[in-house]
């Protein structure tokens, strides 16, 4: 997957075991797992745009942009919306990932892993050749090695492996997973503690290595983090109780502004949305790179009227496309 800065975009398995085997099955009680009201589900399954809260936005191989919400991935050619999932009946999607090979991924709170082959055009529930899958997934990262992770989750292409607190894993409820420049893990938990792993120093992740649980400069933990990631100069950004960075050495932390979501421009301006206030307003937010490093950081900011749930840049800059929770 590409990460492809530039113009911003705002977006607020069968009983058969085999990766091919599996059939989607039948969803019931879809208003309480999707928070939305039964007409609101049938207004968004005949939308030709998403109607739902959207989770993630990312950019495919050829350009696309994929776009998971509550109730269907769509994918956006440029021209057109195409809801991808319209098979699939009401599961509440999270994420959603094109791999290294082509290979399509999808993460559901309610039903596990849907997967679809390179070149396909059906998804599948997911199981591996062992009978194993996901029952619930909230993201999906892979990394340089080749192995997929939902979650605590990880697949190498053969069998998962989840890791959980019982094994010696800081957390069980992984939302977010980031590798960086120098191999290290940096695993953030839902409502839980931030922690990373070292690969370079200590090889492929495996119970009982050693994971460390960060804090700031005060010995406070971060907790409940939604969003993290790395600027082209290896900076870590992260949204908890506001926007920090970590610089190799130190954190800082560089606003109070909630940071839900973030993304560097090309020109290394840091885009942030979140609250800006305690249930309050949310705002889209920049911070000028020329003053991201000074005491005070210079902040332009936008307002919106409803909460946008993701951003993500991307090369072009003919449109930009805005979402809200149950609507534009």
């Amino acid at each position: 997957m590409n990460n492809i800065p530039g113009f911003l975009f705002i977006f607020i398995l069968s009983t058969f075991c085999g990766q091919n085997q599996t059939s989607v099955p039948k969803q019931n009680n879809r208003s309480h797992r999707s928070g939305l009201s039964e007409p609101q589900l049938k207004v968004a399954a005949a939308s030709k745009v998403p109607m739902s809260m959207v989770r993630k936005v990312r950019q495919a191989k050829n350009g696309d942009i994929l776009i998971a919400s509550y109730v269907g991935v769509y994918q956006y050619d440029g021209t057109s919306f195409t809801n991808m999932t319209s098979e699939i009946e009401w599961p509440t999607f999270w994420d959603v990932l094109e791999d290294r090979k082509g290979n399509l991924w999808l993460a559901s709170q309610d039903s596990g892993v849907y997967f679809q082959p390179a070149g396909q055009t059906d998804f599948k529930l997911f199981k591996t050749k062992d009978c194993t899958g996901l029952s619930s997934a909230l993201h999906i990262y892979e990394e340089r090695a080749g192995n997929i992770w939902f979650g605590a989750s990880r697949y190498n292409g053969k069998f998962f492996r989840t890791f959980t607190t019982k094994d010696g894993f800081p957390s069980n409820n992984i939302r977010l997973l980031l590798e960086d420049k120098t191999s290290k893990l940096w695993f953030c938990g839902q409502g839980e503690n931030m922690f990373v792993y070292d690969a370079r120093m200590n090889g492929e992740v495996e119970m009982g290595k050693k994971f460390t649980i960060l804090k700031n400069n005060d010995g406070k933990e971060f907790n409940n983090v939604w969003s993290i990631i790395e600027d082209k100069k290896g900076n870590i950004w992260f949204g908890a109780d506001g926007l920090w960075r970590y610089d190799g050495r130190i954190f800082t932390k560089v606003s109070q502004r909630g940071a839900y979501a973030i993304i560097e421009d090309k020109k290394g301006n840091i885009w942030t949305t979140g609250e800006v206030k305690l249930n309050g307003g949310w705002a889209l937010s920049r911070y000028d790179q020329k003053f991201l490093y000074y005491k005070k950081s210079y902040c332009n900011r936008n307002n919106v009227s409803k909460r946008r749930s993701a951003i993500r840049a991307s090369g072009s800059c003919r449109w930009k496309y805005l979402a809200r929770n149950y609507g534009t």
